[in-house]
């Protein structure tokens, strides 16, 4: 759990509430949805047996699902499209306003080439001392741990650039973009918007044990922290829940692990596969990505891409490991350091 340190007297942050008028609206609700000229009815409603469509899946009309499995043996499709949505707010004084926000803001007056592409350039990044209007120093110290968390937002060995660069270079070898990444953490997010709007949601969030995502079962597990996690960039974005994401390795891809790294000690191997297969992070990773291309460093709360493509299915393991010649092991645990 990732454990805020209030700062008195530090750093004057303003955030502005943003009225939902100036947000996209939320899209009208989907009653059902059309895959293979057959229709299926939309969460809350719930099937006896897993519908035969694809998870995720996109309409026609741009209406994003995904199939999850709920607690009394049922299943449902439900509706997680990454949109612009009305605010999210955490307040102990404004009450149901926990919203999408702005999912599809990237900060394309500090990184355009990120806003046009869906990767920075390492140029722009090279030349950047300021972002959201602070400079890089500062959100490189107040990101480290023991600052604005105690789990901190990076490693101390690591900086904000330097993290930026580490992680465009691997989502580069994936041959992916920011967006694609962000995706599936949002959808994962918006599933639990969708719980906490059916009234679904207590501190520990049990309701749906797993869901279905490009041929995989991943199983999830989050709860609500004690207050909000503030960002470090200084924007709206903030932290409430923590989620734990994992999926079981396929028996192929354990005799191709065993193979490929039968180097690796027992306990290497163990870290290796967990690095892998299993992601911690809070709500503000998604956003994150999709604005800055920023995963966190390496901390107990990065969404490394690595584990994002293979825990959702983006990339096949031979994949991965193809794009990072065989070294995954030390590529998952090497710290994005200025020499890197």
């Amino acid at each position: 759990m990732r454990e805020t340190i209030k700062i008195c007297a530090v750093i004057l942050i303003l955030f502005t509430i943003k009225i939902a008028s100036n947000h996209h609206p939320h899209q009208a609700e989907t009653k059902q949805i059309s895959c293979q000229q057959k229709d299926y009815p939309v969460y809350p409603a719930t099937l006896d047996t897993v519908p035969d469509i694809p998870s995720p899946y996109t309409t026609a009309e741009g209406t994003e699902v995904i199939l999850a499995a709920l607690e009394n043996n049922q299943f449902a499709v439900v509706p997680v499209t990454v949109e612009n949505g009305s605010p999210l707010v955490y307040s102990y004084r404004i009450k149901n306003m926990l919203g999408k926000d702005y999912q599809l803001s990237v900060d394309k007056g500090d990184f355009p080439t990120l806003a046009q592409t869906g990767q920075h350039s390492e140029q722009e990044l090279d030349q950047k001392d300021r972002i959201t209007g602070f400079p890089v120093d500062m959100i490189t110290y107040i990101g480290r741990p023991d600052r604005f968390s105690y789990a901190g937002f990076m490693a101390e060995d690591e900086d904000i650039i330097s993290v930026l660069t580490g992680d465009n270079r691997m989502v580069k070898n994936l041959a992916l973009t920011h967006p694609q990444t962000a995706k599936p953490l949002f959808h994962v997010w918006n599933l639990i918007l969708e719980e906490m709007e059916r009234g679904k949601w207590g501190r520990f969030w049990t309701h749906v044990p797993y869901f279905f995502y490009n041929g995989h079962k991943v199983y999830i597990k989050a709860e609500g922290t004690k207050g909000w996690q503030l960002s470090i960039f200084q924007d709206e974005i903030k932290g409430n829940i923590d989620i734990e994401v994992r999926r079981e390795l396929e028996p192929e891809e354990k005799d191709y692990l065993a193979a490929r790294y039968a180097h690796l000690t027992p306990e290497q191997m163990t870290t290796l596969t967990e690095k892998l297969s299993k992601i911690n992070f809070s709500e503000m990773a998604p956003y994150y990505i999709m604005r800055y291309g920023f995963y966190e460093g390496h901390t107990s709360y990065r969404t490394d891409p690595i584990a994002i493509s293979f825990v959702f299915g983006l990339k096949s393991l031979e994949e991965i490991d193809k794009a990072f010649q065989g070294r995954l092991y030390q590529t998952l645990l090497k710290h994005f350091t200025k020499e890197h």
